[in-house]
């Protein structure tokens, strides 16, 4: 698979990673036994970038990870974990003592002594443009428990903050058919800084995976039941923010543009990592089936027409709703 540099980290990384939020919660249950054999079809497909975070089950995610790299010590795998999110959401609680707490918990989950890229999870927009976040973070660095840091956002505008910090590796931001706000100023400014964009949510919760109908129906411990209407958490997360309904009949417009031989959810994938910027995309996958398919979007190309009729569609169903909130 094709490897890219991921932004300040100097790190090779593939086009398309794995997310890991499903090893651990909110997506109904990954056992112990599935979460093992998603990490490895992953790697043998030739991913190269996991992503997780210290509250998917509660380290469950960090720890499976851990495990999979104890058990296969060759394998040549950049991890990224997130932090913040183990307390109250206040930008007074994003301190130095703090971020020591929650990365000595993430190394003992990941079984390593120095972390490759930790990510502020999403915290309070102020937190952004915190110089002493930074300095926390820099910190860090230099005692080397972690190696590089970057920023996990909701909204454009905190990903063009943190850009600003010299010290800043990647931002993981949304990024799919239904959300195209960060080509306008992210990706390039991400670029011209030297920084790494992640793509998370590339298929809007699944949507754009084209196997939901309006009776499909989800277990009640997974996000895309209960946070709805953004109860738990930014509702950005869960179906990308868009309306469940309208979104089914985006991707039925969506389904007339995939090239033959890509299923829905390839295309999908495959248009993210075309635009220039992006250096990895997370999806998530919960069966060995879906992690081989999703690692060969990497292989599937996209065409200008395919790319206007990305466009066209965010346009028609949710450039008004979407565009102005994140």
């Amino acid at each position: 698979m094709e490897q890219r540099i991921l932004g300040r980290t100097g790190r090779n990384v593939s086009t398309v990673g794995l997310g890991t939020w499903q090893l651990g919660a909110d997506w109904g249950n990954v056992d112990d036994a599935q979460a093992q054999e998603l990490l490895a079809a992953s790697a043998e497909a030739g991913v190269t970038f996991f992503d997780t975070a210290d509250v998917y089950g509660d380290g469950k995610s960090e720890q499976a990870i851990g495990k999979f790299l104890k058990d296969n010590p060759g394998l040549d795998i950049t991890v990224a974990t997130k932090m913040g999110r183990r307390m109250d959401q206040k930008p007074e609680n994003y301190t130095l003592a703090n971020f020591r707490q929650w990365i000595d918990r993430s190394r003992k989950n990941l079984g390593t002594d120095t972390l490759d890229l930790v990510q502020l999870h999403c915290p309070p927009t102020p937190v952004y443009s915190n110089a002493e976040v930074y300095d926390a973070l820099d910190t860090l660095v230099s005692e080397g428990a972690i190696r590089n840091y970057g920023v996990s956002v909701e909204r454009t505008d905190e990903a063009l903050e943190a850009i600003r910090h010299p010290g800043t590796a990647s931002v993981q931001i949304i990024l799919n058919a239904f959300r195209l706000k960060p080509l306008d100023e992210v990706l390039p400014a991400a670029k011209a800084a030297g920084v790494g964009i992640i793509a998370r949510v590339p298929l809007a919760s699944g949507l754009l995976s084209g196997k939901y109908s309006k009776d499909t129906s989800f277990a009640d411990n997974d996000h895309r039941n209960y946070n709805r209407d953004g109860g738990s958490f930014d509702v950005g997360e869960t179906f990308s923010g868009v309306d469940y309904a309208l979104g089914l009949k985006a991707v039925a417009e969506f389904e007339q543009l995939v090239p033959a031989g890509a299923s829905t959810a390839q295309a999908a994938i495959a248009w993210i990592a075309a635009q220039d910027g992006v250096t990895s995309v997370i999806p998530g996958a919960r069966s060995v089936e879906q992690a081989t398919a999703n690692a060969a979007a990497a292989t599937v190309k996209i065409d200008e027409e395919f790319d206007g009729g990305v466009r066209w569609i965010y346009d028609h169903y949710f450039r008004e709703a979407i565009h102005p909130r994140w």
